[in-house]
């Protein structure tokens, strides 16, 4: 990792600088110094062919490997530093910008810019936006540096945008905006702002993965151009057989409105370790409770305890199984957070009790706006300790939103932060239970009668303008609500919270959702590649409302949208209130049938799931990830979204057409085989394969030398399976060998942080299938066991042997289909957490 700061040297006062986004300050190497003369330097890098040159007048920064240049920043001469001023200053004087370029690293460059124009130009004091005016006392305050890619056609990340996997050039248009905001029906395929910002741009050839994080929390900008975009195929051919063809690349251009630049080059040279070197970063996904990787029931609003009553047990009743229940800002009293409406929520601990008999669990809303309201303890308490954000002119800011008139703590204050999470102690939330969490909305913020429904760029958070730590502030509301919940329980129990808005090292403190999308065919397509965006840069823990938000699907939408979600990582119904009704059994017996199989599918597959999330928590992988990343050399798979991996072995092609009959699969790998999930179908790899699809129809493959566990007995909850025993599903790749693995702790707390959790390979090879532990210095101990083993691809064996860990060896019933070439090996017996052998002779 390279890392590049530039900042005033003697700035008129301190420019903001993020904090709390990198999980530690990086450890530094010392460069050596390759040459010198009078314009640069030539450095060495880490890594043996890698350097840094670095040229002086005009600025310029080049990243070599061998004789390869891997990235250029100001190479297209856009570096811009609007440095602060006072007005009416007649003379600027020269400012002098200093830049820190750490490879992990510290060397001195210094530059002087130009004196930027004396004259006043419109806007530079003040901007206006419809009636709102936003006073800037310093002047613009811009920063801006470009960055070329040579080699690269494409680039990935930069969420939230309802866009592309692969994002556009922006040539002919608006740049991609990074400006959280609550944007009401937004469109698709549009560069304009959403709910969350990370501002992190992956890149990727054949040959490489890069990436560049850009930190600044300010409204910020991206550009995109290429040297290719718009040739077509013909066109490319052309160039070639002419000899024309020039390099392709990619040049991006960041620019922010204040701050200073700071920016985390990622080498790379995989995927893998892109994702790695980011994790080193901003850290990684958290850990997730069990039960939040099920399935969760919510809509805009149940309306009292008799209606979440009717709701559980209409799931028990069709037999769908469900885990959490979620309850919207109309369960509060008026609107006022940590409160319960007093007739329609009178008794909530008795609710949460019901939904807790059953192994259940409950989300209630908790916003981070607060209902001005002196009979308010949480208003009464943020206004005597000063810890609402202020106007500029020094009062508390005040703005419109869900209660009426609102205050709005400031969250980038740690001691508003630690207050607002002691506010979730079972004693200070009235009502609340271990079984209820919590979701945080609105938290861009929204405001409903400020500029773009958000903030005042000019309002204060201590020393900062809003305009500073715009992107920070939904990161901030979370980080305090996650801190909360872990400590209400003493530090015991693992949180899950919701959050809208987002930014870097978002991931650390729980999930994200695609906001107000919905019921349209087009929305259920681009959840795909919103979801995958958001899982390049460290946010795996996402999803989109099931159903869409705004409008009524139709019954075929809603059985492909609870079939999609059922395979990404968040898996909530949700709707707006103006909707009728549409829990999944009030569309008639067939789909009730068909929303129930998705359903039950994801509950089979919670063990596989838990798994990727483990991983995740330890590497920094994505869980649902885009084909590239376990195929980097293959181009076919660069602008794939419409299907995807969880984890390596599953591959998931969701049918997101009104009236499909049939959809295509690209398969990757090669040499590799795929394995149908539901016929057990082979099929090779590297094929564009047809697929026939009626209504109950998921196509999902598993990969030929992998081993998914599955838990086959669905009951009404995830807790409820805890002890439930394993299906083992062997794919056997070409060589006929494969690999997986089974993770098992409590599913709910932090003793799997004290070694107490199941960690084991499972590993088939030579006709042996073992089970061998990967964590010997661990204990837990499970009473689930293996049922059943389901080899694919294998051949009839005379005879099958189980060997336990003391020695004793057993025969063991099993049965062939020679027309799929399925081994299925009945009630084995054995322990998930011990060793043992299975040997086919």
């Amino acid at each position: 990792i390279t890392r590049v700061k530039i900042n005033e040297l003697k700035p008129l006062k301190p420019r903001f600088e993020v904090p709390d986004v990198l999980v530690r300050e990086p450890p530094t190497e010392p460069l050596s110094l390759l040459s010198q003369d009078e314009n640069g330097v030539v450095l060495s890098l880490g890594a043996e062919s890698q350097r840094v040159i670095v040229s002086a007048r005009p600025f310029r920064l080049d990243i070599m490997e061998g004789r390869d240049v891997l990235m250029s920043l100001n190479s297209r001469g856009l570096l811009a530093f609007e440095h602060l001023r006072m007005r009416k200053d007649t003379h600027c004087p020269l400012t002098c910008i200093l830049l820190f370029l750490y490879l992990l690293t510290s060397l001195f460059v210094q530059q002087t810019t130009k004196d930027e124009d004396d004259k006043d130009e419109d806007g530079m004091w003040e901007e206006t936006f419809k009636s709102h005016t936003d006073g800037k006392p310093n002047g613009p305050s811009a920063i801006s540096l470009d960055f070329s890619l040579p080699g690269v056609e494409h680039v990935y990340g930069i969420p939230e945008h309802a866009e592309t996997l692969r994002l556009k050039t922006t040539d002919n248009g608006d740049p991609y905006r990074l400006y959280n905001l609550d944007v009401f029906q937004y469109e698709l395929f549009n560069p304009m702002a959403l709910y969350g910002a990370v501002p992190v741009m992956l890149a990727h050839n054949s040959q490489r993965t890069t990436g560049i994080f850009w930190l600044n929390a300010a409204e910020t900008w991206v550009d995109i151009s290429s040297n290719t975009a718009g040739k077509t195929v013909f066109g490319k051919m052309l160039d070639y057989v002419q000899g024309s063809s020039e390099t392709p690349q990619t040049d991006v251009r960041w620019i922010s409105e204040s701050g200073i630049i700071d920016v985390f080059i990622m080498l790379g040279p995989t995927p893998k370790d892109v994702f790695s070197q980011y994790a080193s970063l901003t850290g990684t996904q958290s850990f997730p409770p069990l039960s939040s990787l099920a399935y969760h029931q919510c809509r805009w609003n149940y309306n009292d305890q008799e209606d979440v009553k009717l709701v559980d047990a209409g799931f028990d009743e069709h037999d769908i199984p469900y885990d959490f229940i979620w309850l919207d800002i109309e369960h509060t009293d008026g609107k006022r957070y940590f409160t319960w409406d007093p007739h329609k929520f009178a008794t909530p601990k008795e609710m949460l009790q019901g939904i807790m008999d059953k192994k259940r669990k409950m989300v209630a809303i908790v916003d981070p706006h607060i209902k001005v309201d002196s009979n308010y303890k949480i208003h009464n308490e943020i206004r005597s300790r000063g810890f609402y954000i202020k106007n500029k002119d020094g009062g508390d800011y005040e703005g419109w939103c869900w209660p009426g008139s609102a205050g709005y703590p400031d969250f980038t204050c740690a001691d508003m932060r630690s207050w607002w999470a002691s506010m979730f102690a079972y004693d200070q939330y009235g009502g609340s239970m271990e079984n209820l969490y919590t979701w945080n909305d609105m938290n861009e913020p929204s405001v409903f009668n400020g500029p773009e429904v958000t903030m005042h760029k000019d309002a204060m958070h201590g020393a900062w303008e809003h305009r500073d730590v715009h992107n920070l502030y939904g990161f901030y509301v979370q980080m305090a609500t996650a801190e909360g919940l872990i400590q209400r329980s003493g530090g015991v129990e693992r949180p899950f919270v919701l959050t809208r808005a987002f930014f870097a090292g978002s991931q650390r403190y729980g999930a994200v959702w695609t906001g107000d999308n919905a019921a349209e065919w087009d929305h259920l397509k681009i959840s795909i590649p919103m979801c995958l965006s958001l899982g390049l840069v460290g946010i795996s823990f996402c999803g989109a409302d099931v159903g869409g938000f705004f409008k009524s699907p139709s019954s075929e939408l809603l059985v492909r949208w609870y079939q999609t979600g059922a395979y990404q990582p968040f898996f909530r119904a949700h709707a707006h209130l103006d909707t009728p009704r549409r829990e999944p059994w009030l569309f008639g017996p067939e789909n009730t049938a068909l929303i129930r199989e998705a359903v039950r599918q994801r509950y089979t597959l919670l063990p596989y799931w838990y798994l990727q999330f483990y991983q995740a928590h330890c590497t920094g992988q994505p869980v649902m990830r885009p084909l590239w990343v376990e195929y980097p050399q293959d181009p076919a798979t660069f602008a794939i979204d419409d299907e995807f991996l969880i984890g390596t072995d599953l591959l998931v092609h969701p049918v997101t057409e009104e009236g499909a009959r049939g959809v295509t699969a690209y398969l990757p790998g090669k040499n590799e085989v795929w394995f149908d999930v539901n016929t057990f179908q082979k099929h090779n790899g590297a094929q564009n394969l047809y697929i026939p699809v009626t209504m109950s129809s998921i196509p999902v493959f598993q990969r030929g030398g992998s081993i998914i566990p599955r838990k086959l007995r669905v009951r009404r909850s995830s807790t409820c399976m805890e002890h439930d025993p394993y299906t083992l599903f062997v794919a056997l790749n070409p060589q006929r060998t494969a690999e997986g693995e089974l993770y098992i702790d409590d599913g709910h707390t932090f003793n799997y942080e004290k070694k107490e959790f199941i960690h084991r390979k499972l590993f088939f090879a030579n006709n042996i299938l073992s089970s061998i532990n990967l964590a010997p210095d661990a204990k837990f101990s499970t009473q689930s066991w293996i049922e059943r083993v389901i080899i694919l691809g294998a051949s009839k064996p005379s005879k099958v042997t189980l060997q336990t860990a003391d020695g004793q060896e057993s025969q063991l019933e099993f049965e062939f289909d020679s027309s799929m070439s399925v081994l299925t090996l009945r009630k084995p017996g054995m322990n998930a957490g011990e060793d043992w052998k299975v040997m086919l002779q």
